[in-house]
């Protein structure tokens, strides 16, 4: 399979980045999310990362939290050559255990875990300690601040040549800084919310002690953008569009559109398990709304016999669903191909468009040690290593927040920017079990019931993604006087910012109640209705 690993401008070479060496901790990607909001940009990175690897320099450095303990022996560490790029390094939590073992081994199981909100007292040195850079870090605040702390190590002492800028009283060394380098270390997670003031922590790192720009805007990543998609593509290439009507391939079909004009050709493929009336709905909205021309291809009978018999193996439903979209687009692509060429349209098709996230990489990414794969997203696996088509994928580096904000720089309505995510799996991935044309028709009414009521109350905006998901069981209900025996429906509907975490949304009693009893009594087969209020972790956004 290949990639735009070639890309010819990729953003760190535009931007100044800092980057983010992930070595396991649930709040990683936030460090990422919480620079970029400070139009700072920032890429993460496994801790296992070789620097040499690296085409480009940061202009900053910082190492995330994490689930181990330093002075075990299978413990994750960062490259030593980290330590010799000569910009500055911050420490969160388990990173700044990691620069205390990589300067003295200096760290302990601490007689007392300390998790939850503590309050941090700030130590102040002035300009008499290596030119006063140490107290930068905690330029701008009080002395005394509250933080979020989640940790059982600590350090023993501190490591040569460092001084403490921060204390609790079960941390005494919250917070060191090298005298003279600029190497920070901090026991507390600024990156959390739960961190009222942390924000001002990773600016002062970011753009007071690193120097970077601030810089990162969707005005430019699109003037970027286009200018990247047109040297990769070429003044003849042909690129064939994965389009949905989610606001993620909206957003990049809408890009790519701008980029290369008709050269782009957007296909949706009906795959038998979109939502209500989806085709239909995306077509209009997609050529009468946005301009964007548009071929749609009915595969659902394709799709739906593949799936067929698969009932408890969501991964299994995942490749299928990914390889048989691969396989319609390759075959879209040369009947597309054919009738340019007919048209004296020069160049053939040799791009795939899709509207990979950045969550979507992350969650993907698989590497020995602290991390490990959730679950194959249809954007970033699952797809065969023989497709004959390049992937191109403009929204890659961008969260989903991000995409939204692009979207209506590019002039795409509000009502299309804010739409809620649907997987590219579709509605299989929310029949938990067999899929079938009748589960289909489950799932999909009761959906549509449920975002029309959604809708109808004012909270479709509050929300960042709902759906009703098919349950494999079945339970006794009381329908007519009569005992049935009949399928339950599980509805889920999450908040979330950048759909790496996210809280199930407390609706009152009163509007479950109305939803309950639209579906039971509208949705044949259907006698029972649950809600689902896991947040994640530990659970994902989606059932499979």
């Amino acid at each position: 399979m290949a990639t735009d690993g070639s890309d010819p401008i990729p953003p760190h070479k535009t931007f100044d980045t800092i980057l983010v060496l992930d070595f396991g901790s649930q709040y990683s990607h936030l460090i990422t999310r919480r620079l970029r909001e400070l139009n700072v940009y920032s890429e993460m990175l496994p801790c296992t990362q070789k620097l040499s690897e690296l085409s480009w320099t940061p202009k900053g450095v910082i190492l995330s939290g994490g689930p181990y303990s330093v002075y075990w022996d299978d413990a994750p560490h960062v490259d030593d050559a980290v330590f010799e790029l000569g910009v500055p390094i911050l420490g969160i939590c388990y990173g700044l255990q990691e620069i205390a073992w990589h300067f003295g081994k200096n760290v302990l199981a601490g007689e007392k875990r300390e998790y939850g909100h503590a309050y941090l007292k700030v130590e102040r040195h002035g300009d008499g300690e290596a030119g006063g850079h140490v107290d930068k870090l905690f330029a701008g605040l009080e002395d005394d601040m509250e933080v979020w702390m989640s940790h059982g190590d600590k350090l023993s002492h501190l490591p040569e040549d460092f001084i403490t800028v921060a204390t609790t009283t079960n941390a005494p060394f919250a917070g060191m800084a090298h005298r003279e380098k600029k190497y920070y270390g901090i026991q507390f997670h600024p990156e959390v919310t739960h961190t009222p003031k942390g924000k001002i922590v990773l600016k002062n790192f970011a753009v007071d002690i690193c120097q970077a720009r601030t810089d990162w805007t969707m005005g430019k990543f699109v003037d970027q953008e286009i200018a990247r998609i047109r040297k990769l593509v070429g003044d003849k290439g042909q690129v064939i569009g994965a389009v949905s009507g989610g606001v993620d391939s909206t957003v990049a079909a809408k890009l790519m559109q701008q980029a290369i004009g008709d050269r782009f050709h957007a296909v949706l493929v009906d795959n038998g398990v979109l939502r209500l009336n989806e085709a239909q709905q995306v077509k209009e909205t997609l050529t009468a709304g946005l301009g964007i021309k548009l071929t749609v291809i009915d595969a659902s009978e394709r799709f739906l016999g593949r799936l067929k018999g698969v009932t408890d193996d969501p991964e299994k439903k995942r490749k299928i669903i990914g390889n048989t979209f691969i396989e319609v687009f390759q075959e879209t692509a040369k009947k597309i191909a054919a009738e340019a060429h007919k048209s004296d349209k020069a160049g053939g098709i040799e791009w795939l468009l899709q509207g990979t996230l950045y969550p979507d990489v992350i969650e993907s990414i698989s590497f020995k040690g602290p991390s490990a794969t959730i679950k194959t997203h249809h954007n970033v696996g699952g797809l065969p290593k023989d497709m004959n088509l390049k992937l191109i994928e403009p929204l890659r580096e961008l969260f989903k927040d991000e995409v939204r904000e692009l979207g209506k720089n590019l002039g795409i309505p509000e009502d299309l920017v804010w739409r809620h995510p649907f997987p590219g799996p579709g509605i299989a991935i929310r029949i938990l079990g067999e899929v079938t044309p009748e589960q289909v028709r489950v799932a999909r009414e009761a959906d549509n019931i449920f975002i029309e009521e959604i809708r109808a109350a004012g909270l479709y905006r509050k929300i960042s993604q709902a759906f009703a998901a098919l349950l494999p069981v079945k339970a006794v209900g009381v329908m007519g006087d009569k005992r049935v025996h009949d399928q339950v429906i599980a509805l889920r509907a999450v908040e979330t910012t950048d759909f790496m975490t996210a809280d199930w949304y407390p609706f009152d009693g009163a509007f479950l109640k109305k939803v309950s009893r639209r579906i039971v009594n509208e949705v044949n087969g259907v006698c029972r209705v649950v809600y689902d209020i896991t947040s994640k972790p530990p659970g994902t956004i989606e059932m499979e």
